[in-house]
């Protein structure tokens, strides 16, 4: 095995983690900017209030996303695995 297949497995990798967790991440996100207006514009200062709506966004996307990100994540694993015999060689 060469330095060119590992940073091919490597980036791969990246690649697949960034693509199953750009879901939760955008929306978490979107929610959190969206509370931080409203808090901002109604002047309640209140932790409480940004970290329930991020984890209730969070649960719903999941609920959603979660079987393709398993999915996702079972067929590049058993990928990677069936590659090994060939990068041993």
């Amino acid at each position: 095995m060469d330095a060119t297949q590992v940073f091919t497995i490597g980036q791969h990798g990246l690649l697949m983690l960034l693509q199953v967790s750009a879901p939760m991440l955008i929306v978490v996100l979107v929610v959190g900017v969206l509370v931080s207006v409203f808090q901002a514009a109604t002047s309640i200062n209140e932790a409480t209030l940004s970290f329930i709506p991020k984890l209730a966004a969070l649960a719903l996307t999941l609920a959603i996303v979660g079987g393709w990100q398993v999915t996702t994540l079972v067929d590049y694993t058993r990928a990677l695995f069936q590659r090994i015999p060939g990068l041993l060689t």
